[in-house]
């Protein structure tokens, strides 16, 4: 079996994980295997690198507990991508219950969140793209990461979200004005 994270496949993953002395094995190839991609998801939707390993660890546990009960209706990708969404939209619905903001606050602290990151320019169009993207509604933003930079198509989008194809295109159509309107204004 091949260890590289690029070689070893789903199903000897799963395969490994049903048995007890390899279990933990197979765990530790599957964070490998999908730790990073699973990171950047998380973290263009909560932007700290706090949050976002939070969230990973919560969704690491949650995949260690369940992944036995895993009935491969979808692809293991799918259901990691599932599972980090849920996570995250549940994380920023704990944080606006938590917090005492108003919601025009919470948009000045995510602004100002970014703005402290290493390498900020507010001249750049990536800086840009990113407080436009943090402006947009929880699932709004995740559409909108899943298809711009996951490139996902609408139909694992579908699958990972637990909505049809035709309300995903016309959420993700609307982020994708708001974005313009939100760059263009700026």
């Amino acid at each position: 079996m091949a260890e590289n994270k690029l070689e070893i496949n789903d199903s000897e993953i799963l395969s490994l994980f049903q048995h007890q002395e390899s279990k933990e094995k197979a765990f530790a190839l599957l964070v490998k295997k999908y730790q990073e991609r699973l990171y950047w998801h998380i973290r263009r939707m909560l932007v700290t690198h706090e949050d976002t390993n939070d969230v990973l660890q919560n969704m690491f546990i949650k995949v260690w507990k369940y992944l036995s009960d895993f009935r491969q209706d979808s692809g293991l990708y799918t259901w990691l991508y599932r599972i980090a969404t849920n996570e995250s939209l549940t994380y920023l619905q704990q944080q606006k219950k938590k917090s005492t903001r108003s919601l025009s606050d919470h948009e000045n602290f995510l602004e100002n969140t970014l703005k402290s990151e290493k390498g900020f320019d507010a001249n750049k169009l990536e800086w840009k793209l990113q407080m436009a993207i943090q402006s947009l509604p929880d699932k709004q933003k995740a559409v909108f990461n899943l298809r711009y930079y996951d490139e996902m198509p609408y139909e694992k989008m579908s699958e990972v979200l637990e909505t049809s194809v035709g309300s995903l295109k016309a959420s993700y159509h609307h982020a994708a004005k708001k974005i313009e309107e939100f760059i263009k204004a700026d």
